[in-house]
């Protein structure tokens, strides 16, 4: 039986508010993040994702109490990302409520914390975060860290292999190219990272057209985020899977989530 496709909202929390821009620049407030993660689940998403965009920029940790207060309300899957940098900082945020966490920069920094942080709490929590964007590289892909400001001077497939091979449990992989654009997901990309790995591939960056979903899953994503389309209303989550649906996918009808 095939696994279902997850459907994934976004949010993007600087100042304990939800916010989207275009790249990560030109930020508009769109809500308060509890309230919105509570919608979404009812809605039916089938996990949040919560990333402080500014904390490793400002060098703080993640709210720890947004965090409480939205795992209060949701009772899906909640991935937490943004200023981690330590297992301990882990250790934190998963009693604090949450399920899975996101690093980027730090695990740049020291690849290790990528092995210790498996070795402690296991495969199954750690989301690697790859901000990417289209560079004179080897592969043609750069990684890019501090909400995408700064190259970290990494090929963007060398750094998935090396990660992967520590034992990451998902690839989050975002396009910065794309990101707050809706032009589509950067298919090329997802392809290039479906080639050289297993790992389940998270896509994100450009969601903009109803078809833009499948044509993410056809070339290789197992899961899809978006932010904009969500956080304005240009979709509602039940006409995503709809549509999926048509297509041939599998997904979790919204009905059997929720609270039980």
């Amino acid at each position: 039986m095939s696994l279902a496709t997850r459907i994934i909202p976004c949010l993007d929390v600087a100042n304990g508010r939800v916010v989207k821009g275009i790249k990560f620049i030109d930020l508009k407030d769109a809500g308060d993040p509890v309230e919105m993660a509570a919608i979404y689940a009812s809605e039916g998403a089938d996990e949040i994702t919560f990333l402080d965009i500014t904390a490793s920029a400002e060098g703080r940790g993640t709210t720890l109490d947004v965090l409480r207060r939205t795992a209060e309300q949701v009772f899906i899957p909640l991935t937490v990302g943004g200023g981690i940098s330590s297992a301990e900082d882990v250790n934190q945020l998963l009693r604090a409520g949450a399920d899975k966490i996101s690093i980027n920069t730090a695990a740049i920094r020291n690849p290790e914390l990528i092995s210790e942080i498996v070795d402690r709490f296991g495969t199954q929590v750690l989301v690697l975060s790859v901000d990417a964007r289209r560079a004179r590289t080897k592969s043609g892909f750069e990684v890019t860290t501090h909400g995408g400001r700064e190259s970290a001077g990494l090929d963007a497939l060398d750094w998935i292999e090396s990660a992967t091979s520590r034992g990451v449990g998902e690839i989050l992989l975002n396009s910065m190219d794309r990101d707050g654009t809706r032009s589509g997901y950067d298919l090329e990309m997802i392809r290039r990272v479906r080639d050289i790995c297993d790992t389940p591939l998270i896509a994100s960056g450009g969601a903009g057209d109803i078809k833009d979903f499948a044509r993410a899953l056809a070339d290789g994503a197992d899961a899809l985020l978006a932010a904009s389309v969500f956080h304005f209303g240009i979709y509602r989550i039940s006409q995503i899977k709809d549509a999926l649906k048509g297509a041939g996918y599998v997904v979790r009808e919204s009905s059997k989530l929720g609270k039980n």
